[in-house]
Protein backbone atom coordinates (compact mmCIF):
# COMPACT_ATOMS: atom_id res chain seq x y z
CA UNK A 1 0.00 0.00 0.00
CA UNK A 2 2.62 2.40 1.16
CA UNK A 3 4.58 1.48 -2.75
CA UNK A 4 1.46 2.69 -4.19
CA UNK A 5 0.97 6.06 -2.75
CA UNK A 6 4.49 6.93 -3.60
CA UNK A 7 3.49 5.81 -7.24
CA UNK A 8 0.57 8.36 -7.04
CA UNK A 9 2.28 11.16 -5.00
CA UNK A 10 5.25 11.15 -7.98
CA UNK A 11 2.19 11.22 -10.84
CA UNK A 12 0.71 13.92 -9.24
CA UNK A 13 3.95 15.86 -8.59
CA UNK A 14 4.62 15.91 -12.47
CA UNK A 15 1.60 17.11 -13.52
CA UNK A 16 0.38 14.37 -15.75
CA UNK A 17 -2.06 12.61 -12.90
CA UNK A 18 -4.21 14.22 -10.59
CA UNK A 19 -7.72 14.73 -9.28
CA UNK A 20 -9.63 17.43 -11.08
CA UNK A 21 -12.69 18.91 -9.18
CA UNK A 22 -14.13 20.41 -12.19
CA UNK A 23 -16.78 18.31 -12.77
CA UNK A 24 -17.61 20.09 -16.31
CA UNK A 25 -13.98 19.98 -17.43
CA UNK A 26 -13.43 16.62 -16.18
CA UNK A 27 -16.64 14.98 -18.09
CA UNK A 28 -17.91 13.47 -14.89
CA UNK A 29 -21.31 14.45 -15.66
CA UNK A 30 -20.98 12.75 -19.54
CA UNK A 31 -19.27 9.36 -18.27
CA UNK A 32 -22.26 9.01 -15.18
CA UNK A 33 -24.95 9.54 -18.04
CA UNK A 34 -22.90 7.23 -20.67
CA UNK A 35 -22.79 4.84 -17.91
CA UNK A 36 -26.15 5.17 -16.52
CA UNK A 37 -27.54 5.11 -20.59
CA UNK A 38 -25.45 1.74 -21.05
CA UNK A 39 -26.64 0.22 -17.81
CA UNK A 40 -29.99 1.46 -18.81
CA UNK A 41 -30.04 -0.10 -22.14
CA UNK A 42 -27.63 -3.49 -21.40
CA UNK A 43 -30.11 -4.08 -18.45
CA UNK A 44 -33.40 -4.51 -20.63
CA UNK A 45 -31.08 -6.17 -23.90
CA UNK A 46 -29.15 -8.38 -20.86
CA UNK A 47 -32.51 -9.19 -18.94
CA UNK A 48 -34.75 -9.96 -21.70
CA UNK A 49 -31.78 -12.29 -23.27
CA UNK A 50 -31.06 -13.35 -19.50
CA UNK A 51 -35.10 -14.09 -19.09
CA UNK A 52 -34.62 -15.70 -22.26
CA UNK A 53 -32.13 -18.21 -21.70
CA UNK A 54 -33.60 -18.62 -18.37
CA UNK A 55 -37.05 -19.75 -20.00
CA UNK A 56 -35.05 -22.09 -22.60
CA UNK A 57 -32.96 -23.67 -19.13
CA UNK A 58 -36.17 -24.27 -17.34
CA UNK A 59 -37.78 -25.38 -20.41
CA UNK A 60 -34.87 -27.88 -21.17
CA UNK A 61 -35.01 -29.39 -17.45
CA UNK A 62 -38.67 -29.74 -17.86
CA UNK A 63 -37.94 -31.39 -20.76
CA UNK A 64 -35.61 -33.39 -19.35
CA UNK A 65 -37.68 -34.20 -16.22
CA UNK A 66 -40.49 -35.41 -18.63
CA UNK A 67 -37.86 -37.75 -20.44
CA UNK A 68 -37.04 -39.26 -16.77
CA UNK A 69 -40.78 -40.00 -16.11
CA UNK A 70 -41.10 -41.43 -19.41
CA UNK A 71 -37.69 -43.23 -19.15
CA UNK A 72 -39.23 -44.66 -15.46
CA UNK A 73 -42.64 -45.80 -16.71
CA UNK A 74 -40.74 -47.40 -19.25
CA UNK A 75 -38.27 -49.40 -16.79
CA UNK A 76 -41.49 -50.35 -14.61
CA UNK A 77 -43.25 -51.49 -17.65
CA UNK A 78 -39.99 -53.06 -18.83
CA UNK A 79 -39.21 -54.95 -15.41
CA UNK A 80 -43.26 -55.92 -15.43
CA UNK A 81 -42.82 -57.59 -18.72
CA UNK A 82 -40.02 -59.37 -17.46
CA UNK A 83 -41.25 -60.25 -14.49
CA UNK A 84 -44.39 -61.95 -16.63
CA UNK A 85 -41.82 -62.90 -19.07
CA UNK A 86 -39.95 -65.46 -16.39
CA UNK A 87 -43.12 -66.25 -15.35
CA UNK A 88 -44.24 -67.67 -18.29
CA UNK A 89 -40.87 -69.26 -18.91
CA UNK A 90 -40.92 -71.25 -15.44
CA UNK A 91 -44.70 -72.12 -16.01
CA UNK A 92 -43.11 -73.40 -19.61
CA UNK A 93 -40.67 -75.53 -17.98
CA UNK A 94 -43.05 -76.73 -15.69
CA UNK A 95 -45.07 -78.40 -18.39
CA UNK A 96 -42.01 -79.49 -20.39
CA UNK A 97 -40.98 -81.18 -17.55
CA UNK A 98 -44.56 -82.95 -16.86
CA UNK A 99 -45.03 -83.45 -20.31
CA UNK A 100 -40.99 -85.22 -20.19
CA UNK A 101 -42.83 -87.43 -17.57
CA UNK A 102 -45.92 -88.69 -19.19
CA UNK A 103 -44.05 -89.23 -22.51
CA UNK A 104 -41.34 -91.01 -20.37
CA UNK A 105 -44.03 -93.28 -18.66
CA UNK A 106 -46.36 -93.91 -22.13
CA UNK A 107 -43.05 -94.93 -23.70
CA UNK A 108 -42.08 -97.38 -20.39
CA UNK A 109 -45.72 -98.55 -20.35
CA UNK A 110 -45.29 -99.35 -24.21
CA UNK A 111 -42.24 -101.62 -23.54
CA UNK A 112 -43.51 -102.89 -20.87
CA UNK A 113 -46.56 -104.26 -23.50
CA UNK A 114 -44.20 -105.19 -26.34
CA UNK A 115 -42.42 -107.15 -23.82
CA UNK A 116 -44.96 -108.77 -22.66
CA UNK A 117 -46.71 -109.29 -26.31
CA UNK A 118 -42.83 -110.42 -27.33
CA UNK A 119 -42.65 -112.89 -25.02
CA UNK A 120 -46.27 -114.21 -25.21
CA UNK A 121 -45.43 -114.41 -29.35
CA UNK A 122 -42.27 -116.47 -27.94
CA UNK A 123 -44.17 -118.83 -26.09
CA UNK A 124 -46.61 -119.13 -28.78
CA UNK A 125 -43.89 -120.03 -31.28
CA UNK A 126 -42.31 -122.32 -29.40
CA UNK A 127 -45.71 -124.54 -28.57
CA UNK A 128 -46.03 -124.56 -32.34
CA UNK A 129 -42.99 -125.32 -32.69
CA UNK A 130 -42.98 -128.60 -30.43
CA UNK A 131 -46.33 -129.58 -32.13
CA UNK A 132 -45.02 -129.48 -35.43
CA UNK A 133 -41.79 -131.33 -33.93
CA UNK A 134 -44.54 -133.81 -32.35
CA UNK A 135 -46.10 -134.67 -35.49
CA UNK A 136 -42.88 -134.75 -37.43
CA UNK A 137 -41.78 -137.32 -34.51
CA UNK A 138 -45.49 -138.88 -34.52
CA UNK A 139 -45.11 -139.61 -38.38
CA UNK A 140 -41.91 -140.75 -38.67
CA UNK A 141 -42.98 -143.25 -35.89
CA UNK A 142 -45.95 -144.08 -37.69
CA UNK A 143 -43.42 -144.74 -41.12
CA UNK A 144 -41.22 -146.74 -38.68
CA UNK A 145 -43.85 -149.07 -37.45
CA UNK A 146 -45.43 -149.26 -40.92
CA UNK A 147 -42.48 -150.10 -42.54
CA UNK A 148 -41.43 -152.67 -39.48
CA UNK A 149 -44.28 -154.30 -39.66
CA UNK A 150 -44.50 -154.83 -43.18
CA UNK A 151 -41.01 -156.24 -43.00
CA UNK A 152 -42.52 -158.45 -40.44
CA UNK A 153 -46.13 -159.56 -42.86
CA UNK A 154 -43.05 -160.17 -45.83
CA UNK A 155 -41.02 -162.30 -43.48
CA UNK A 156 -44.04 -164.17 -41.81
CA UNK A 157 -46.51 -164.28 -45.06
CA UNK A 158 -45.76 -167.00 -47.36
CA UNK A 159 -48.18 -167.75 -50.60
CA UNK A 160 -51.05 -169.61 -48.86
CA UNK A 161 -51.60 -167.12 -46.53
CA UNK A 162 -51.79 -164.24 -49.06
CA UNK A 163 -54.22 -166.65 -50.74
CA UNK A 164 -56.33 -166.92 -47.69
CA UNK A 165 -56.44 -163.35 -47.02
CA UNK A 166 -57.44 -162.33 -50.47
CA UNK A 167 -60.25 -165.27 -50.39
CA UNK A 168 -61.58 -164.17 -47.12
CA UNK A 169 -62.12 -160.49 -48.29
CA UNK A 170 -63.57 -161.20 -51.36
CA UNK A 171 -65.87 -163.14 -49.37
CA UNK A 172 -66.66 -160.31 -47.73
CA UNK A 173 -66.92 -158.10 -50.65
CA UNK A 174 -69.55 -160.41 -52.12
CA UNK A 175 -71.52 -160.22 -48.77
CA UNK A 176 -72.01 -156.91 -48.93
CA UNK A 177 -72.88 -156.63 -52.83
Amino acid sequence: MDGLLQVFNLLTKHGEFGFNSDFLEANVINIGLLLFGLIYILKNFLGSTLVSRQDKVLLAIQESEERLRQANERLEEAKKQLSQTQMVIQQIKEEAEITAQKVRDSILNQGKLDIVKLTSAGKNSIANAEQQIKKQIQKQITSLAISKVTMQLEKQMDDSMQYNIINSNITKLGAKL
